[in-house]
């Protein structure tokens, strides 16, 4: 994209009523391969100071690789989304804590490579919610503020359909860790099967996911559609908060 139409989105999402913007350079879709540091940097940066330049939202960069958290947190971003948890990048920590940022920490069953086939659990909601607390002792481990980890269950990241169901289901029992949730359904193939719909046509499907997670406990919703999703998410809130 051209730095004008990546300020045009900017606009628009920031318009719409976004509270953060996520910026990435690879693709993190099932069988995706991995982009080289130089080639990721060269799509996320120059994105980044043109949003910085114009708007002052939050702006998390999508990415595994130190390196490039490092550039992006000194271009203007400001939250590190890790879809490894810290994992893939022994340096990604360190990043994290000399530039004091939140982290969002995702669970994924292998890597984008490999993580849709036959992923199998025996207990979903206790696997993760384990995967979790060992990732955010670590983190703190390493010198990470606990109150900086945003946690994301990973829809459709070594998920089936039921496993991605089974998460929204129980997306509550993820609060008693003490950690905002980040739940990333929008426009997610396992609308697309339940609804037979195409990416494009799931906006829908996704805001109304987006009132049953808000309802369940998450803080933040990772989505494509923020006009649908605000009005979703104000009408959740508006119910929740009724006497």
């Amino acid at each position: 994209m051209s730095e004008e139409a990546i300020v045009a989105q900017a606009d628009h999402m920031v318009a719409a009523g976004a509270d953060i913007i996520d910026v990435g350079g690879e693709s993190t879709r099932p069988f995706a391969e991995p982009v080289p540091i130089e080639e990721e940097c060269r799509r996320v940066i120059p994105a980044i100071l043109a949003i910085r330049k114009r708007h002052t939202i939050p702006i998390s960069i999508d990415t595994t690789k130190a390196e490039v958290a490092r550039k992006a947190l000194e271009a203007g971003a400001n939250i590190v989304n890790d879809i490894s948890a810290l994992r893939f990048d022994p340096k990604m920590a360190a990043v994290v804590r000399d530039y004091g940022t939140s982290v969002i920490m995702m669970h994924m069953k292998g890597t984008p490579a490999d993580m849709q086939v036959k992923p199998v659990y025996n207990d979903i909601i206790a696997e993760i919610k384990a995967f979790f607390r060992e990732r955010i002792e670590w983190a703190v481990s390493q010198g990470i503020s606990r109150n900086k980890v945003i946690l994301d269950p990973g829809i459709g990241f070594g998920k089936t359909v039921t496993h991605n169901l089974s998460i929204l289901k129980h997306l509550h029992e993820y609060q008693s860790l003490g950690c905002p949730i980040l739940v990333g359904h929008s426009r997610k193939s396992f609308i697309g099967k339940i609804l037979d719909l195409e990416a494009d046509e799931r906006d829908i499907g996704s805001a109304a996911l987006s009132a049953i997670c808000v309802a369940r406990g998450a803080s933040i919703l990772r989505v494509h559609d923020v006009a649908k999703t605000v009005q979703a998410v104000r009408l959740t809130e508006a119910v929740l908060n009724a006497p």
